[in-house]
């Protein structure tokens, strides 16, 4: 067998209708459509409901705006910080190692809950409150870029 042997299966391929091809023809003239209306014309535009209030139009509106261009952080509180042992360097990555942060991404470290242990933590923003906690346990505040 070779390139030049292959045919697609049988019934697969089917011929394309040629319609509007002269009065005489089997899809001549109307082409199928019938007579006048907006069916017969040649398009209906995407939603239309033949004068019916269309469903984007009956929905209520939706207030409010959503800014594309936000900052978007996952959170951590203080408190799921101290899982982590004294004088260890928490980053991201340590977080989503154990499980505290399940997304990639910016990361916000918030003020609540209580820390004792001392730690140097690593993060792309820090809440007052966050900072002040980790300070006042002994530790560091590291803002990644």
């Amino acid at each position: 067998m070779k390139l030049h042997h292959l045919r697609p299966a049988e019934g697969s391929k089917k011929r394309k209708i040629r319609v509007g091809r002269g009065e005489s023809g089997r899809r001549g003239k109307t082409a199928g459509r019938g007579t006048k209306g907006l069916k017969a014309r040649s398009k209906v535009r995407r939603g239309f409901e033949g004068g019916q209030m269309p469903l984007q139009r009956r929905m209520p509106k939706l207030k409010g705006f959503r800014n594309p261009n936000r900052d978007a952080y996952t959170v951590v509180n203080v408190d799921r910080l101290a899982t982590f042992a004294t004088g260890s360097i928490v980053t991201p990555d340590e977080m989503r190692t154990r499980g505290l942060v399940k997304h990639r991404g910016r990361i916000k470290v918030l003020g609540e809950g209580e820390l004792s242990a001392a730690l140097t933590v690593h993060a792309h923003a820090f809440s007052l409150g966050a900072a002040e906690k980790i300070k006042a346990a002994g530790g560091t505040v590291k803002v990644i870029e």
